[in-house]
């Protein structure tokens, strides 16, 4: 029962920053599923009638790939860290201005506006309504008949 205890309490305390990511899985929303997803074939395809030799053909398959899959791996790895740095500051910086901002701006107005709702709202009630009713009493002995003469 205090094995128990403690394995909830642990759950509690963890933090939400040192939650474990998946190292196989990295797209799991998959949002670069159709943007950045580029194969060989997807880039370079001779048609019938025009085929390069085998070896060429090949070689060019495992260079782009090869080349691709390194030049992608020394990037991230020299700009990864500062690029993800960077997203980080941005994002805070936009989080920031909505929560202390643009949320507070949003419930003024909606506050403000909703005290000149009700004063529309009286005002539309005591000088249109009547007028209105008026006019449907005054209008409402009227008789439309409707003949279709050929």
């Amino acid at each position: 029962m205090a094995d128990q205890y403690n394995t909830n309490e642990e759950k509690i305390l963890r933090d939400s920053h040192t939650k474990e990511i998946d190292l196989i899985n990295r797209d799991p929303k998959q949002i670069n599923e159709d943007v950045v997803k580029v194969d060989f074939e997807d880039v370079i395809a001779e048609p019938d009638g025009t085929h390069s030799m085998d070896g060429v053909w090949k070689a060019s398959y495992t260079t782009f790939t090869v080349s691709k899959y390194w030049c992608y791996r020394v990037l991230s790895a020299i700009f990864g860290i500062p690029v993800a740095l960077l997203w980080g500051f941005c994002f805070a910086c936009i989080s920031f201005c909505h929560i202390w901002a643009v949320m507070p701006c949003i419930k003024s107005y909606l506050i403000e506006t909703q005290c000149l709702s009700r004063i529309y709202s009286l005002c539309i009630h005591t000088f249109c309504d009547p007028f209105f009713e008026a006019l449907g009493k005054i209008f409402s002995s009227v008789r439309v008949a409707l003949r279709k003469e050929v």
